[in-house]
């Protein structure tokens, strides 16, 4: 049998020949190289993906991994895709692995839509504590590529795996699956294929940033409580800003009270309904997105419940 000439020799020969044209602004794949942060913490990648319980009931899984080392982070299992669930992933990781200096995520209401124009209760919470949230392009899912292979391993896993009954058995094997993720599987994405957690002892994590000053509240001036009414549209209205709380809840009164880093808002018996950290100077519209902040018979400073 006579060999067979390499791909690279005919195209070699059919350009000579003047039969195939050079393209010279295409790069062959080994010219491609991946973006990665020099170091752990530096950014993480956060999304959520759909999953199913028995019963063909939908949750969601928050999956939050560390770019420099594909270090899984933190997961969080969720009824839905809400601001709450991304913070309550966040918050896990950084009790873990202390506080990265960016945190990338999509476009989505319950992440980051500040390209829509408003600000998210997960941006508010990050900017709190001095990390910088970024975004990729609309209708660009590369940007975040890395999570989006994430998920595919996960699936992969889990199909393996009894399918669960609750969102705590799912949230179990989720942790199980992390574990194995970034102790024992060697990651093809990794320089010599080592784990996750290899890579993340291998360089010096970041220094955390710094959480922003928090500016001087106004001397003299009283937090309230103030009687306020919700609108027909479901805000509240404090220092320029319309604060989304609910539309169910429109044409009620309720009190604000306005203390240095946030703004929180109370029914008429004084359980609170919504908490806010204050956003930037200009912001004209913050978004409910699930507020964050405890819920439940928290009390107005000053409001007796016959008030």
């Amino acid at each position: 049998m006579e060999p067979v000439p390499a791909v690279s020799s005919l195209a070699r020969i059919f350009r000579d020949a003047g039969v195939a044209r050079l393209e010279p602004r295409k790069k062959p794949r080994a010219a491609f190289r991946r973006f990665v942060y020099p170091a752990p913490n530096a950014c993480w990648q956060l999304d959520a993906t759909e999953y199913v319980l028995t019963g063909g009931r939908k949750c969601v899984i928050f999956q939050l991994i560390d770019d420099h080392s594909r270090l899984a982070v933190a997961s969080h299992v969720s009824w839905g895709e809400t601001s709450e669930g991304a913070i309550a992933v966040v918050s896990k990781g950084i009790a873990a692995h202390g506080v990265p200096q960016r945190l990338l995520s999509d476009n989505g209401l319950a992440l980051n839509p500040s390209r829509r124009g408003i600000l998210g209760q997960l941006v508010a919470y990050l900017r709190s504590l001095g990390v910088e949230p970024i975004t990729g392009k609309p209708y660009k899912p590369t940007t975040q590529g890395k999570n989006e292979r994430f998920h595919q391993t996960l699936f992969r896993w889990l199909d393996k795996q009894p399918l669960a009954e609750t969102l705590e058995q799912l949230q179990g094997q989720v942790d199980a699956f992390d574990l194995i993720y970034n102790t024992e599987r060697p990651h093809q994405g990794l320089p010599g294929r080592v784990t996750p957690a290899l890579a993340w002892a291998a360089t010096p994590v970041v220094e955390a940033p710094r959480p922003p000053a928090q500016p001087a509240a106004p001397v003299g001036e009283n937090e309230g409580p103030w009687m306020t009414r919700i609108q027909t549209n479901g805000t509240v209205y404090a220092r320029g800003t319309k604060f989304q709380v609910s539309r169910t809840l429109a044409g009620q009164i309720a009190y604000r009270v306005e203390e240095q880093d946030r703004l929180l808002i109370f029914d008429a018996h004084g359980t609170l309904l919504a908490e806010y950290v204050w956003p930037e100077p200009g912001t004209k519209y913050v978004g409910s997105g699930n507020p964050r902040g405890p819920r439940g018979p928290r009390k107005i400073p000053g409001l007796s419940e016959m008030s």
